[in-house]
């Protein structure tokens, strides 16, 4: 059981979820070569992928899935609503936002958040005991989703941007207010009031969706300070390498099992 990252930020993401005897990837938001040279550095094959879950429809998370998929033959699932505004040739098994399903025996709970998609959802993944976490793409704190997310064993939370660089950035009016909304993104001391929310000491953290231009490492290592001491581990990911496998490595044609924490 553990999770890693292909990439986390504003230029694609993917995350890859081992649980049971299922390897999840949630999102790909890399071209088919990348995609694949960057599983490699997980010392995955994508053949090895039990399905592709799909968060929402915009680019940085959905334009590699349906170029992978189809390669290699890999049942996707994504909302209703994501399939309605996914790009030209795009296909999945839809589901319904908040109603959990079962994929090889783990059950998958897509959990509706407050983004600017059609039908956006995060999700938790369990087996046993176990629960993990991928939660991005998220403009406010909701009661829904400290529930939804409570008892985590990993999680991935995102903390894309720094208030004050966000405004005093060169984005475009529009989009710093985009960003900053209740629907976009949420910043660095959002991030931590969430995680003050669902911490306990057997939780281990990977900050992610870190905006390349709107935030620093000092200011998310500022804002998390505080609740270090109250998890098992805390870490940063970044777009170009996200994170290596925090917990355990799956079994895979390329690899074997293998502690890594």
């Amino acid at each position: 059981m553990g999770f890693a990252s292909l990439g986390s930020g504003s230029r694609g993401n993917g995350t890859l979820v081992a649980l049971g005897d299922a390897l999840f990837l949630v999102d790909c938001g890399f071209n088919l070569k990348q995609a694949e040279q960057r599983l490699a550095r997980r010392q995955v094959s994508a053949g090895d992928i039990t399905a592709i879950l799909v968060s929402h429809e915009h680019s940085d998370h959905i334009a590699g899935v349906a170029a992978l998929a189809h390669r290699y033959g890999l049942p996707v699932y994504a909302s209703h609503g994501t399939l309605s505004r996914a790009p030209e040739g795009f296909s999945c098994q839809p589901f319904d936002g908040d109603v959990p399903f079962e994929v090889a025996g783990v059950q998958i709970n897509p959990v509706c958040v407050p983004h600017d998609a059609r039908e956006p959802t995060q999700f938790t993944l369990s087996h046993g005991d176990e629960k993990i976490g991928v939660l991005s793409d998220l403009g406010s704190i909701t009661q829904h989703v400290v529930s939804q997310f409570s008892d985590c064993t990993y999680l991935l939370l995102e903390a894309n941007h720094d208030r004050r660089m966000l405004m005093h950035g060169k984005y475009p009016p529009a989009l710093k207010r985009r960003v900053a909304a209740d629907y976009g993104h949420l910043s660095n001391e959002q991030a931590a009031q969430l995680l003050g929310h669902l911490v306990h000491p057997q939780l281990h953290v990977m900050i992610g969706h870190i905006s390349e231009q709107n935030n620093a490492l000092q200011n998310v290592s500022a804002a998390f300070d505080g609740l270090l001491s109250k998890v098992a581990s805390l870490g940063i990911a970044n777009q170009q390498d996200g994170f290596d496998w925090v917990g355990q490595r799956p079994i895979t044609r390329q690899i074997s099992f293998d502690k890594v924490m």
